[in-house]
Formats: structure tokens, C-alpha cells, sequence
């Protein structure tokens, strides 16, 4: 450039433009791209462009001799793509992605026969077998009515518009570039070409987020490169690629609409725009992003964050490499609580299932409580994975040995019982165990059983729980940490998780008269007598108790001025996690008893052992009594454990939630605030 600039134009626009043209992006200029549109800005596919391509790289294979769509056909497939009916943002854009990814079945006579025959309209498989375009200030029309709007930058991926990217200038923050690309995808604006857009950025010449289409402000990530075990990448080959001279016609069409000339003196500077656009965008990645990294998770569409991306991408290379036993190297992968660790696994098993390396895998997600197992089966049901569900161990056996399903998950349980019914042995090693909060499951008899069954498995252990001193051989049951890790410190960084504020409190367990006297006389302040004298009744009661009685008393009266101190009335909430399920009840029937505080208690059956449960905490009657009470009122488990959790998050009542194991993964209440542990953790 001949002067220096500070508009996003040149400081951000430009050197993207520039970049993703070397990246593998032919440029087509504004009017170029209106000309591929038949002239119509409410068209936003390059239908020339997507014509040719369709002819290029589909091809019918008949009775070992190939064939080509015909014209009509052709013409059939990009009618569907381009009048798909708009159904709102996301469900429309998920049945463009459908089709994308999927393909088309179209009629056609051959030799005589007429039969069904797949048309795709993306070479998942063969990036270079695809063309890849890229223009600036796209004007789109817009919805109901004869304006435009006009995104930056618009990458195309045989004539379907793939990548949105909004530019700012330096001094822009990039959250406004976020906003622009949101609002720009409302129904009022241009959501007609969002429809098709796999994946949208925000980008300045310092920093860039990225989503997909449909995605709130708050769930925008950012991206880091891992090169050589480092995150970060090597500038060296992106500074070779950033300086790579354009060609003479490209140079002149950029130059006039720029009102500029290019410098042809080398930048030895890599910028975060640059890092990102590299990252993301080179036709590779775009199209591995969108096709093995992406979901809808319930109607809600994600893709992978770095951190996802990475441990998929060492784990499917790790099980490429085999033992001295022929079984698959397997591994830990422990990615911190809140860092997305149940869409990875769905992930992986995609991953592994799209694996032309690995011949028709059979992928079965083990869980040790039953919400646990139910919430994976939704969450591959809900991103479009058919998994089955083993109802027994005789049904995991069935599914297992007739191979008639490729992905099922069950409940660790489930294989004592099915080697019971049959001491089955399937010594393939293409069969792959995930395992959930393997820090808990990897542990007796239900564990060997799994092995026995399947001693050639791949099995990878996925957990968000820090591992412990007593959980350190979970690395001899699974094998080595999978790197990248994704730590606290990452996570709380990358604005994943918030961070965690411990605060250590000692409970007195035997009680300072003088300071008693003084407390009671501040609390009691306004009551009757006879209400004083019930309270303090209370409140002595806990010299008359055992010593693990006592304890929980005491650490409950303590909870109770905490919670009614610091967050009562402020709408925050607060788990107590308790060391057994007798506890748990002991700990609500004193909260109860005491009265400041509100409290449930949410557990899984008596018949069911969670967590690192001692092996003498026998289920009590009490237990027992209480099961039977919430079976009562609330029909089923599921409706109970509902219901609790409904309240919790919704209402007034109650303020604390006991729980043992049950919730304290997978559990979404932006309420629960703080968490009181009355169990040792290690």
C-alpha cells in the first residue's frame, strides 16, 4: 500500500483477502460473483459455479461402468438446495446441512433400469477434487424488502456459500464485528445466506472469534493452534504463504477496487487475524470443521473447540497403532468439567465412524448411573447418531455379538449380567469402549467383566474429574493421558468455565459458651421466649448426639449461617455434596431441623453404588424408607430426579440441593452458585 491506513478495509479486509487467496480461495470480484447469480441479489448461490462442479464430481457407478447425471437431474439438485423451504434459521440450516453431507437420491434409467443413485454436492473426502471462491462485500438482499446487506467476506465452496466473516479495524473490538455477523442473520436481514454458512468469524488484525450460524454472543470461541505439543503454530510456513506474490491479473482486480497498491515488500509480522484465517479456513480444515466437527445437539448447532478438536484428532491417531497383545492403544482424555466433554465423545464416535482406516467399527459408551446413560443416548439421538440403548445384559449381549448396531451405550452393570447369561468373548479389536467418568468405572467387578468380554478392545477413559492419588491407576486400566488435556487453568482463560473460589472452613464441634451466648443473643433478637427456648433447644441438641452425628449437625448449623449470611434472598443457590446416601438424609432432616434454610434431597436407588462409596456403607432403612416415600409421590426415578431439579432451578424452594455423586457432572443451573463439600475428595 502506498500509505499508511487505518480503516478495517485495509488493515483487516485486505489482508484476508490476500491471505485465503494463497490458502487455495479463487477470487471472484463483486460483479464477477453477481454474474454467477444470474444478475439477482436475492440469489446467493453461484449456480454456474455449483453446475459445473455437480457434473465434475459425481459420477454413477453401474455394473462396473460409469455414468453422468443428466442434465435434467442436475439441474433437479441444485433446484432442492436453492428452494429449500425456510423454516427458521437453524432448522433450515440443518437441512441444508443434511443435504450437504448426505447427498441426494435421484432417479435414473441406466441400461434400461430405472433405480435411485446418490448425488453429493460436497468431495468430503477429496478436498482438492472441490473449487473454493472467495469475494468481498457480498450484497445480499434482504427479507421483505429491496435492500442489501453486505458481509465482508463470503467463502464459497462450489458455489455454496460456506464461511461468513465480518473484518473490523484494529481499534474495533471484535465483539462488534460478532454483533454485526448476529444481527446480519436475523429474519429482518440476510438470513437466506446464513442458511448455507457452515461457519461464521469475527476478526480485527489482533483478535478473532468464530461459531456457527445461529450461535448467541456468549458461545462465539476462540482458536489455538497446536503444533509440535505447543499451542501455538509455526510462523514459518504461514509467513511463506502470507507472502506468497498474487498473480498479475488478481493483483490489478484487487488494486481497483481498493483504490491501492500493494506492497510487494514481505510482512515478517503474523497477525491473530492471519493465525485464525489459517486455522480455520484453508479448504482442508473448512471442510473437516464442517463435516466430522460439527452437530446439532437438540436443534442447537456446535462446533468443536480447539481443545475438541485436538484430542479427537491424537486419539483416532493413537488407535491407529496396536500393542504387543494386537489390541488398539487406548487412553485417558481428561478435559476439565464445563469444556464440552459428552459432545467430544459424540464427536469421536463420528470421527471413528467416518474413518476410512478403521473397517466398520463398533463403538459402545459405557456409563455407571442410569441419568448418566440416558443423557448420552439424547445426545446422540439429538445430533442425528443412531445409538441403541442396551435395556438388560442380555440386550447388550444381543447387540453386541449379532453386531447389530454400530453404536450402543450401557451401564457398566449390564456386563456382569451379560456374562452371566453367556460367557461371551469377541477378541476383535475394532471394537471400541468409551468410557464415562472413568475415574469411577474403571473399578471392580463390573470393569473386569468388560474386559473379560472384550479383551482386544480399544478402551479410552473420558473424565472431567481431577485424578486423584487413589484414581491414578485409571493410566494402567486405559493407558496414557491423551494430549492436549484441557486443564481448569485453560478452560477459566478461555472463559469456559468461571473460576473456582475455595474457601476452607473449620466446623467447631464443641461449642465456646461465651461465643454461643453471643450468637444467640444477635439471632434471637424480635422472638418470644418460648421461641428462644426452642431454638436454643436445637442448638443444644447436638452436645446429646454421637460423634458422626454430631459432626453432620454441626457442619449443618454452620452451612445454614453460611447460606444465610451470604446468598440467601439473592436468588443463587448451592449443592451440599455428602459422603453417602445415609448422610445426605441425615444432613436434610437437620437442615430441616435447624430452619434457616431450605433443602431436597436428590440421590439414585438404594440398589445402585455411586462414586468411591466405601464397601461397607450398606444401604439403611432409613434409605430404604425414603426411596419408597419419593417412589410414592412421584411415580418413577426419572420423575422424581425431574421434578427436584426443576424446582432448583426454577423456583424459590429449595435453596440447597444434597446429592451424593447424582449431578455433580452434566448438571446446567446457572443458580447453582456455590457448593458445599462435606466429603473427602482424595
Amino acid at each position: 500500500m502506498t500509505h499508511f491506513e487505518t480503516d478495517e478495509k485495509h488493515i483487516s479486509q485486505l489482508p484476508a483477502l490476500q491471505l485465503l487467496i494463497n490458502l487455495g480461495f479463487e477470487y471472484i470480484t463483486p460483479a464477477e460473483a453477481l454474474h454467477e447469480r444470474q444478475e439477482r441479489t436475492s440469489n446467493v448461490l453461484l449456480e454456474n459455479i455449483l453446475r459445473s462442479q455437480l457434473k465434475k464430481i459425481n459420477r454413477i457407478r453401474y455394473k462396473g461402468n460409469e455414468y453422468l447425471f443428466s442434465e435434467e437431474n442436475v439441474q433437479t439438485a441444485i433446484q432442492k438446495l436453492k428452494n429449500i423451504k425456510y423454516d427458521g434459521l437453524l432448522k433450515t440450516n440443518e437441512a441444508v446441512y443434511d443435504l450437504l453431507t448426505l447427498g441426494t437420491a435421484l432417479e435414473q434409467s441406466i441400461e434400461g433400469n430405472s433405480r435411485s443413485f446418490n448425488l453429493n454436492y460436497i468431495d468430503w473426502r477429496n478436498p482438492q477434487r472441490n473449487r473454493f471462491h472467495v469475494t468481498i462485500e457480498y450484497s445480499v438482499e434482504r427479507s421483505r424488502s429491496t435492500e442489501t446487506a453486505r458481509p465482508d467476506i463470503v467463502l464459497f465452496v462450489n458455489g455454496i456459500p460456506f464461511c461468513v466473516i465480518e473484518c473490523k479495524a484494529p481499534q474495533i473490538e471484535v465483539k462488534q464485528a460478532v454483533s454485526q455477523s448476529i444481527r446480519n442473520q436475523n429474519d429482518d436481514y440476510i438470513p437466506k445466506l446464513f442458511i448455507y454458512a457452515q461457519l461464521v468469524l469475527a476478526v480485527n488484525k489482533n483478535s478473532a472469534m468464530y461459531a456457527t450460524t445461529g450461535s448467541a454472543a456468549k458461545f462465539w470461541g476462540i482458536w489455538k493452534e497446536r503444533d509440535n505439543g505447543q499451542w501455538k503454530m509455526d510462523n514459518g510456513k504461514l509467513l511463506e504463504i502470507k507472502n506468497k506474490p498474487l498473480s498479475e491479473d488478481i493483483r490489478k482486480k484487487i488494486e481497483a477496487i481498493f483504490h491501492c497498491q500493494l506492497s510487494t515488500i514481505h510482512s515478517q509480522l503474523i497477525t491473530a487475524q492471519d493465525e485464525s484465517l489459517y486455522s480455520l479456513c484453508r479448504p482442508d480444515r473448512l471442510l473437516e470443521l464442517a463435516w466430522k466437527f460439527t452437530v446439532f445437539d437438540g436443534g442447537i448447532k456446535k462446533i468443536a473447540r480447539y481443545q475438541q478438536y485436538f484430542v479427537i484428532k491424537s486419539t483416532l491417531n493413537r488407535v491407529k497403532h496396536f500393542d504387543s497383545n494386537g489390541s488398539r492403544k487406548g487412553g485417558i482424555i481428561w478435559h476439565t468439567q464445563g469444556s464440552g466433554k459428552s459432545l467430544t465423545m459424540v464427536m469421536l464416535t463420528r470421527n471413528l465412524a467416518l474413518d476410512t482406516e478403521i473397517m466398520n467399527p463398533r463403538i459402545v459408551l459405557v456409563t455407571d448411573r442410569d441419568d448418566l446413560d440416558k443423557q448420552l443416548g439424547n445426545t446422540f439421538a439429538a445430533c442425528g447418531l443412531e445409538a441403541n440403548r442396551a435395556t438388560s445384559g442380555r440386550n447388550l449381549l444381543e447387540l453386541v455379538a449379532e453386531k447389530r448396531s454400530g453404536i450402543i451405550t450401557t451401564l457398566i452393570h449390564k456386563f456382569d449380567k451379560a456374562f452371566a447369561v453367556k460367557k461371551y468373548q469377541d477378541e476383535s479389536p475394532d471394537i471400541f469402549i468409551l468410557v464415562d467418568e472413568s475415574h469411577r468405572t474403571q473399578f471392580g467387578s463390573f470393569s473386569a467383566r468388560m474386559r473379560q468380554m472384550f479383551p482386544n478392545a480399544c478402551y479410552l477413559g473420558f473424565t472431567g474429574t481431577p485424578l486423584l492419588k487413589k484414581e491414578k491407576n485409571s493410566f494402567g486400566r486405559f493407558g496414557e493421558l491423551v494430549e492436549p488435556h484441557y486443564s481448569i487453568t485453560q478452560a477459566v482463560e478461555d472463559g469456559a468455565v468461571v473460576p473456582l473460589l475455595y474457601e476452607g472452613r473449620h466446623v467447631e464441634m464443641t461449642q465456646n459458651k461465651k461465643a454461643v451466648d453471643l450468637w444467640f443473643e444477635r439471632l434471637t433478637k424480635g422472638l418470644t421466649k418460648e421461641q428462644q427456648a426452642d431454638l436454643k433447644h436445637k442448638y443444644a441438641r447436638a452436645e446429646m448426639l454421637n460423634k458422626a452425628d454430631q459432626v453432620i449437625y454441626m457442619r449443618a448449623f454452620d452451612i445454614s449461617e453460611h447460606y444465610c449470611s451470604n446468598w440467601q434472598g439473592t436468588g443463587f443457590k448451592a449443592q451440599l455434596v455428602a459422603p453417602n446416601k445415609a448422610s445426605a438424609l441425615r444432613y436434610n432432616s437437620n437442615l430441616n431441623e435447624i430452619g434457616i434454610v431450605s433443602s431436597e434431597v436428590v440421590i439414585s436407588p438404594p440398589d445402585m453404588r455411586e462414586g468411591y462409596d466405601e464397601t461397607d456403607d450398606e444401604t439403611t432403612d432409613d434409605v430404604v424408607k425414603f426411596w419408597q416415600k419419593m417412589m410414592k409421590r412421584y411415580g418413577s426415578e426419572e420423575e422424581y430426579t425431574k421434578q427436584l431439579i426443576n424446582q432448583f432451578k426454577h423456583g424459590s424452594e429449595p435453596e440447597i440441593l444434597i446429592v451424593v455423586d447424582k449431578l455433580l457432572t452434566g448438571f446446567d443451573a446457572p443458580r447453582n452458585t456455590v457448593l458445599y463439600l462435606c466429603r473427602i475428595l482424595g
